[in-house]
């Protein structure tokens, strides 16, 4: 278990996650719209992970996407979800304090 959180917040991983935010990176949320009323990084967009595949068109195009939910389990479903739906750009910022705290460092 502890290897599973070590991948998804290794410093490395913050290095890419903060070369594609300064990209312009398509920021989704896969938490659910409560959770996300409570919180959650500046101009992401609220996709819950049962809506993704619903929504794919709105990844569509997107050069970078990074979704990031409340431990990262949710957020890792999306990203395979996505990869499996033919978007190989996309990575797991893990919980969405992560995500703000690249962003706020950047």
């Amino acid at each position: 278990m502890l290897g599973i959180f070590k991948n998804i917040f290794s410093q490395r991983d913050n290095d890419q996650l903060k070369e594609i935010v300064k990209e312009g990176a398509f920021l989704v949320d896969v938490r659910t719209p409560s959770e996300f009323a409570q919180g959650s990084v500046k101009g992401a967009v609220n996709i819950p992970l049962d809506k993704v595949s619903d929504e794919l068109y709105k990844f569509k195009d997107k050069k970078h996407i990074v979704v990031f939910c409340r431990s990262g389990n949710r957020s890792n479903q999306a990203k395979s979800l996505l990869e499996k739906n033919g978007f190989p750009n996309v990575v797991n910022g893990g919980t969405w304090q992560n995500v703000q705290q690249v962003i706020i460092g950047n």
